[in-house]
């Protein structure tokens, strides 16, 4: 039974969400959240989580939300979709002010550590998620055999959960976020814990909800992946939004140095030159000293460069998140 105005949760939008198009499909603006921790009924100490966020995602992008462990990234995505309420800020999903059962409807999420009942088989926990959905019988059978053959499961579809493996469940966890065919897919550190193996399967899969047409927003610390399949990303250090774009607009095109690997008898010898040495010349005296020349890299910033950057400018860096949690108010 469809839920009147009435009925709604305080906050909830009785009209359906519609964003305009072109419109950002989720954006937040000076987002924060505080923790208070309570001890016998006291404020033992109060922790700032995530501080004055403030980012959009386009539509039909892949946006990867970076940080390391206790950045804050899981926070925010619990905010992004109503799961905590934030301490000021606003969150929208689709052109609606967070929480919207509409928009809520149009979008697939995967959360960090999902818990999956483990008697049931994977077709019965799409089968069940489905029916949340409100679809029909029909549609759902439909769905069930696209989405498990699209994520590589459909000889384990009537397998029990308990005998996947993490890389099938997290598999199955993409394919539970996409039942409903959203727009808008959220996803929560989606590789973490898989082989390489599992991680190029979630990113080939991720690539092909892009060009399907889906926008798709995800938060890890593997910088690999990142560097692979973003077209914009946000790093966020210490619960701060360090710096948010494309990467080729973060990124100091500058060249750092060239990576020389030169072979001699046998024995390999790696040389760095800086910008100012002629690479052309360095390598004509190698070979005309006996060397063979193996490789030659130009090396410029990596996301990894500016990602440890921004980790060690912050004021927050792991001494200091040390420090802050002994600390007390």
């Amino acid at each position: 039974m469809s839920a009147t105005s009435a009925e709604r949760p305080p906050g909830d939008a009785a009209e359906p969400a519609a964003s305009k198009p072109g419109a950002p499909m989720l954006r937040t603006e000076n987002l924060a959240k505080t923790f208070i921790i309570w001890e016998k009924g006291l404020v033992r100490k109060q922790v700032r989580a995530v501080e004055s966020v403030s980012f959009s995602v386009q539509p039909n992008e892949i946006f990867g939300f970076v940080g390391p462990n206790g950045a804050g990234k899981t926070t925010t995505i619990k905010m992004l979709m109503g799961l905590i309420f934030p301490s000021s800020g606003t969150v929208e999903l689709l052109g609606a002010p967070v929480p919207n059962i509409d928009a809520k409807r149009r979008i697939g999420f995967l959360p960090e550590n999902p818990y999956f009942y483990d008697y049931l088989t994977g077709r019965e926990l799409l089968d069940f998620i489905g029916q949340l959905f409100g679809l029909s019988s029909d549609e759902r059978r439909r769905r069930i055999d696209v989405l498990l053959e699209r994520v590589g499961l459909a000889r384990a579809g009537s397998m029990a959960l308990r005998k996947y493996s993490k890389g099938m469940l997290q598999r199955l966890g993409i394919a539970q976020a996409l039942i409903n065919d959203p727009e808008l897919v959220i996803l929560d550190e989606p590789m973490s814990g898989l082989d390489p193996i599992g991680r190029k399967e979630i990113r080939d899969l991720i690539v092909q909800l892009h060009r399907d047409g889906k926008t798709v927003f995800f938060s890890t610390h593997i910088l690999s992946d990142v560097e692979l399949i973003c077209d914009r990303v946000g790093i966020v250090v210490g619960g701060r939004l360090r710096d948010v774009g494309p990467l080729d607009k973060l990124l100091n095109p500058k060249l750092l140095h060239t990576e020389v690997v030169l072979q001699k008898d046998g024995a390999r010898r790696e040389v760095r030159l800086p910008p100012s040495e002629d690479v052309g010349a360095y390598l004509q005296a190698a070979i005309q000293g006996g060397q063979a020349v193996v490789s030659v890299t130009p090396r410029r910033e990596s996301l990894e460069d500016l990602f440890v950057r921004e980790v060690e400018a912050s004021d927050t860096g792991m001494g200091a998140q040390h420090k802050r949690k002994e600390s007390r108010p």
